[in-house]
């Protein structure tokens, strides 16, 4: 890897269930979510407990990332008074400080103090329309082309809250981490 970039992980999330199927206007399913301080990445597999871990439609998404200033910019677009919680999203890893989309078709780690781990970045993790429910009406729009990157776990390895580096074998702009991705370009 070339290029190190300092990076916060913000929050984790673990969910054996999806909350999110049916009709949003129907509400989100009350299933268990966890936000632990580390969770535990399996190669191949994902985050173990987690809904997406070993399932084989979702190999190539099994660890899905957000990046927090993604979701401000939505709530400064949308001119809320507050940034609604990024959990909300679902997404399993909340990072500040990277620009994801260029991760696309490149392995990269993250090292936090739990150790490190390799990801495979893989395509972006749209938004849904449960969006506009959960979080704010407009929220599905204002988060197309910025609500992240699913991944494919390379290594076995843990992932903590805090500061940590992330790896890249491609050069980000961290000042571009909650800009709009209008134009996906193909994988490398």
């Amino acid at each position: 890897m070339t290029h190190e970039y300092p990076v916060e992980v913000v929050h984790l999330l673990v969910s054996p269930e999806h909350a999110y199927f049916g009709r949003p206007r129907d509400g989100a399913a009350d299933v268990p979510t966890h936000t632990p301080d580390v969770v535990e990445v399996v190669a191949g597999k994902g985050i173990r407990g987690d809904r997406f871990f070993g399932k084989a439609a979702h190999m190539d998404a099994a660890v899905t990332f957000l990046a927090l200033e993604a979701w401000e910019a939505v709530a400064r677009d949308l001119e809320l008074d507050a940034v609604p919680d990024p959990l909300l999203a679902r997404r399993n890893v909340v990072v500040r400080g990277v620009e994801l989309d260029p991760l696309r078709g490149h392995d990269f780690d993250v090292v936090t103090a739990a150790g490190s781990v390799t990801l495979h970045g893989g395509r972006p993790a749209n938004p849904c329309a449960w969006m506009d429910r959960v979080a704010a009406p407009g929220a599905h729009r204002a988060l197309r082309g910025r609500g992240g990157l699913r991944c494919t776990p390379v290594t076995d390895g843990c992932i903590a809250l805090g500061a940590g580096v992330l790896r890249s074998p491609v050069p980000l702009d961290p000042a571009r981490a909650g800009e709009p991705v209008l134009r996906r370009h193909p994988l490398p």
